[in-house]
């Protein structure tokens, strides 16, 4: 299976698994599964560091590098076609980021790893984070 992480899913996966559902866990324990990360979850990230809002404790570019690293993860840029998706989306929500993660799915056709209220009413195809 390949799916997308919210940047929540993301965020706890990487610093604190136990915060992540049961179906979830299991998700990050099967050796074949595959992950994506939109880039905008690493600006997010970025943000909520620079504002004190979160302490990952180590830098968010040694965060960044470690998770290139991972064999199972890829990291999406964010393209003027997932842009315009981003725009092209038929949901009130006004978060750039939710919004672009959801574009970035549905355009390449993955589930998202959530626990966002908002993305799991709006998006079918979920995994409770």
């Amino acid at each position: 299976m390949r799916a997308l992480l919210d940047t929540c899913a993301l965020v706890w996966v990487t610093t604190d698994a136990v915060r992540l559902s049961p179906e979830a866990r299991e998700l990050f324990k099967t050796p074949s599964n595959d992950f994506v990360v939109s880039s905008i979850s690493l600006w997010e990230i970025a943000l909520k560091v620079k504002r004190g809002k979160m302490d990952l404790g180590i830098s968010v570019q040694e965060y960044v590098k470690r998770l290139s690293r991972l064999s199972n993860m890829e990291i999406l840029d964010v393209t003027p076609r997932v842009w315009l998706h981003n725009v092209a989306l038929d949901w009130d929500h006004r978060d750039p980021t939710d919004r672009t993660i959801v574009a970035t799915a549905d355009l390449e056709n993955l589930p998202i790893v959530t626990r966002d209220e908002r993305i799991l009413r709006f998006y079918d195809r979920t995994v409770t984070a």
